[in-house]
């Protein structure tokens, strides 16, 4: 846990428990850490409603953290149906949940139980979709996402001695029978690796690897955010402004991931092949052309307004097109929708000095299809607001930041004994 500080005094980590042997001592090892800091956990046990008996083994693993004298609570996750990318569409609803639940309870910290294993898992996968280097880096230790930071302690530890932990301690474990359907890649891939305890060479090869291409991305990734911070101008408007100096590749693609609000980057060839070649272009759901009247000598990002989301009702709290969400008074008006401005944008030039291309693109609001709000313009058409300036904004609040904490592996120094 150091490495991946600082922790506030008497810290309250939630960790992210299925019930299975992993996460179980993930949460059991927490409260150790924890104890020692007078601090306390959370483990939060997510019920997926996929399987006829989730609910009862979700009560199952909440009595045994209870148990074991860890704080637990069930999230139930509603709507989710068998069909394509299951796993991938459960994986989000997830995460959400738990970074909600730990928004909301004022926890900073999720853990995550993810072992050696799991990792070489991911970078065999990876291996096969032909990641670049920062892919085959596998999963980071630490990730920043906008409420919590994810924590996986673990993985440098072997799936055997977590397993040993719980043996030590009297306790026992969910087998969850869909990590053995064939149908799932990474569970015919762990059948193929044929090392369920995690301690075969091929396991520690992969890991010691991903920590080796882990700092080699840390040091870009710094290199990006020092460049995007000096060089880079993000406007509340959902624009940016970038010198014509040719910009380096990663930081274009973080700050292009930023304004479109994705939760990737995109395609490392395109954007390459730009900062090789500069010049007007449309990439990744961007425009980027001369800056104009904006700035000198400077490079314009915007919102290609073909790829914005459509408008769709609203109330505090709603985010549109992934990047914009409303914070409101508790008078906002009912029946709103948010979409972009679009075809009125000239109806609103003397309201600001930003070109077409950015005023198209601003978040608007609208009752009955007739414009009532454009709030990054201080523009309203009510009689309840004389001064034109409704009591709501409309943030821009990417799920991403355009530069975050540098991606962490452990030190080299980090693997146990005899592991590396």
């Amino acid at each position: 846990m150091a490495p991946l500080g600082p922790f506030e005094p008497r810290a309250h980590l939630a960790v992210a428990v299925s019930g299975g042997a992993d996460s179980l001592a993930c949460a059991i090892l927490a409260q150790d850490w924890a104890a020692a800091r007078h601090g306390k956990v959370t483990g939060l046990v997510v019920d997926h409603g996929l399987r006829a008996g989730s609910a009862a083994e979700a009560r199952t693993t909440a009595a045994r953290l209870q148990a074991a004298g860890i704080e637990a609570e069930i999230l139930t996750l509603r709507g989710l149906a068998p069909g394509p990318a299951l796993a991938e569409r459960a994986r989000r609803a997830r995460h959400d949940a738990l970074e909600a639940a730990c928004a909301g309870r004022g926890i900073l910290h999720l853990l995550l139980g993810h072992h050696a294993a799991d990792q070489a898992e991911t970078v065999a996968l990876r291996q096969l979709d032909r990641s670049g280097p920062a892919g085959l880096a596998g999963m980071a230790a630490l990730t920043e996402r906008r409420h919590v930071r994810l924590l996986r302690p673990l993985l440098t530890i072997a799936p055997a001695d977590l397993r040993a932990v719980l043996r030590a301690r009297g306790l026992v474990w969910i087998d969850d029978p869909s990590n053995s359907d064939p149908h799932a890649g990474r569970n015919r891939l762990r059948l193929l690796r044929a090392d369920a305890d995690g301690t075969g060479p091929a396991t520690r090869a992969a890991v010691a690897a991903a920590i080796l291409r882990g700092h080699s991305r840390a040091h870009a990734e710094t290199a990006a955010a020092d460049w995007l911070g000096r060089f880079v101008h993000l406007h509340p408007e959902g624009y940016a402004l970038m010198p014509r100096t040719p910009p380096r590749p990663l930081a274009l693609a973080h700050l292009l991931r930023a304004l479109t609000g994705s939760a990737y980057n995109p395609a490392t060839a395109a954007v390459a092949g730009w900062c090789a070649d500069p010049r007007p272009a449309t990439l990744a759901g961007i425009r980027i052309l001369p800056a104009g009247r904006l700035a000198a000598d400077a490079w314009l990002l915007v919102r290609e307004a073909a790829a914005m989301a459509p408008a769709r009702t609203c109330h505090p709290g709603t985010t549109w097109d992934r990047r914009f969400r409303i914070v409101a008074a508790p008078n906002f008006p009912s029946s709103l929708t948010i979409g972009p401005l679009g075809a009125e944008a000239p109806l609103l030039r003397d309201h600001a000095h930003l070109p077409s291309a950015v005023l198209q693109t601003l978040p608007a609001l609208r009752r009955d299809g007739r414009l009532f709000a454009v709030p990054h313009l201080g523009y309203c058409d009510h009689d309840d607001f004389p001064t034109g300036r409704p009591p709501w904004q409309i943030l821009f609040d990417p799920a991403t930041a355009a530069a975050g904490a540098a991606f962490f592996a452990p030190e080299p120094g980090d693997l146990r004994e005899g592991f590396a």
